[in-house]
């Protein structure tokens, strides 16, 4: 794509933004309102209205002239919704969780092939500031991820490991698609996933699923610390308690399972 070509494309872009803030702003607004508004020739505010129309993020108003806001909105507005509806839900038990465990506990979910982190409390004995909030992390590679890779549909799971090269971060990293998959399986039979050193050398984590009101996964908490404090037979022993802090997150999500 030529440098004029993906400028042009930003601009759309831009543009076609401009026009959702100025409906979200007004209510209502015609074709030559928007043009004015966004300095543009009116074919050019009725290419975009049009674009936004077929993707139902705006509608007619009713044989006015007048465009508005569409229901399409709502549902990519549902993505966002539903992470800060968990990340609300989920903070009581969390900071519980930090305290009965003494680590870091997060709350992550599936973005793409990656697991991003949503919410972040500290434990008492936590010793690093490092903030995970935001942070795009490896499936493959943590706890957080093996939970939320365990949990996919098998065809779905596949997709996200079809290139069968998982990246190694350290010696201990699983990079063989059918370990991996033995470690999946324990997961779904012990109801949680644990990592020793796969992402970060001295990093141990262990996670468990999260349910929505319909059943399906749709996040981990997942609780780490330092490797010489958080072994693993000190996850092993407190896996438990993660996994009654899961419970009862989904339970503040609507699940009765």
């Amino acid at each position: 794509m030529s440098n004029d070509s993906s400028s042009g494309g930003v601009q759309s872009v831009d543009r076609a933004i401009s026009v959702l803030e100025i409906l979200s702003r007004r209510g209502e607004a015609g074709v030559s309102e928007v043009a004015a508004e966004i300095d543009v020739h009116k074919s050019t505010a009725f290419r975009l209205l049009g674009a936004l129309e077929a993707r139902g993020l705006v509608e007619q108003a009713e044989d006015r002239g007048k465009y508005r806001l569409g229901f399409g909105i709502i549902r990519l507005a549902g993505g966002v919704s539903t992470q800060m509806d968990i990340t609300q839900r989920a903070r009581a038990v969390c900071q519980r969780l930090a305290e009965a465990i003494g680590e870091t506990v997060n709350i992550a979910v599936l973005r793409s092939s990656y697991a991003i982190n949503l919410d972040q409390v500290r434990g008492p004995s936590a010793v690093t500031a490092y903030n995970w909030v935001g942070q795009v992390t490896p499936l493959h590679a943590t706890s957080s991820g093996k939970v939320l890779l365990a949990h996919q549909e098998d065809g779905q799971r596949a997709k996200l490991l079809s290139d069968g090269k998982l990246e190694s971060f350290t010696p201990r990293t699983i990079t063989a698609v059918d370990a991996l998959e033995r470690q999946l399986d324990e997961a779904r039979s012990t109801g949680y996933a644990f990592c020793l050193e796969e992402l970060e050398e001295g990093l141990n984590a262990m996670a468990a699923p999260i349910r929505s009101y319909h059943g399906e996964v749709v996040a981990a908490v997942s609780a780490s610390g330092p490797a010489y404090r958080f072994s693993a037979e000190r996850m092993h022993e407190l896996a438990p308690v993660l996994i009654d802090g899961a419970e009862e997150i989904s339970r503040r999500l609507g699940y009765a399972g």
